[in-house]
């Protein structure tokens, strides 16, 4: 998944949401990365042409979070 992807849903506030599964979830299609049941699977989280924030520290990639 890439910023550049044609139709990535971005929020209001720039932040995009990432759903991890075996099946998408209603409307984040574009969003969606799938996994396959039973197994493990890991994240890499690759930034280009890093800002300040990611060099001070006052911004950090946030937790996966479960949802339901």
């Amino acid at each position: 998944m890439s910023s550049l992807d044609k139709g990535l849903r971005v929020n209001d506030d720039g932040s995009v949401d990432v759903c991890f599964g075996p099946e998408a979830p209603a409307g984040m299609e574009k969003n969606w990365i799938q996994t396959i049941p039973g197994k493990g699977w890991n994240m890499l989280f690759r930034l280009y042409g890093p800002l300040e924030p990611w060099f001070d520290k006052t911004w950090k990639l946030n937790e996966i979070e479960q949802i339901k």
